[in-house]
């Protein structure tokens, strides 16, 4: 199992190696992004454990998973997100549109809706 963890992609021995300010920058951006990652399961976390009433128990617990899978599909995304930016600094390419950012703002907008709705009717 640590020779899998140790190899490398076979990409990285691909192209020229960028500068290595760049790949910091993009190593910094990934862990932004796993920071987001956990913040999310915290939040599932958060309202599961400490907020019950928040509502009805398949409400709470179906808006809980939903957070886990955002989190993890988030956690996934940055690791493939981080490699296509360095594969595209190696080969000196254009860097990719990263899509999510406009799907993560839209859904973190409709869950911090949905939370204000519930917060509202447990008042």
């Amino acid at each position: 199992m640590t020779k899998l963890l140790q190899r490398e992609p076979a990409w990285r021995r691909e192209g020229q190696r960028p500068d290595y300010r760049f790949s910091l920058a993009n190593e910094r951006t990934f862990l932004a992004w796993i920071r987001t990652a956990l913040a999310i399961l915290a939040g599932a976390i958060g309202i599961d454990q400490l907020a019950p009433q928040i509502a009805p128990t398949p409400v709470r617990i179906t808006l809980c998973i939903a957070f886990a899978v955002i989190g993890a599909l988030l956690a996934l995304e940055a690791y493939r997100r981080w490699s296509l930016q360095e594969q595209a600094m190696r080969n000196n390419r254009e860097l990719p549109h990263a899509w999510l950012l406009v799907t993560m703002a839209i859904i973190v907008a409709a869950a911090a809706a949905v939370l204000a709705v519930l917060i509202l009717l447990a008042q």
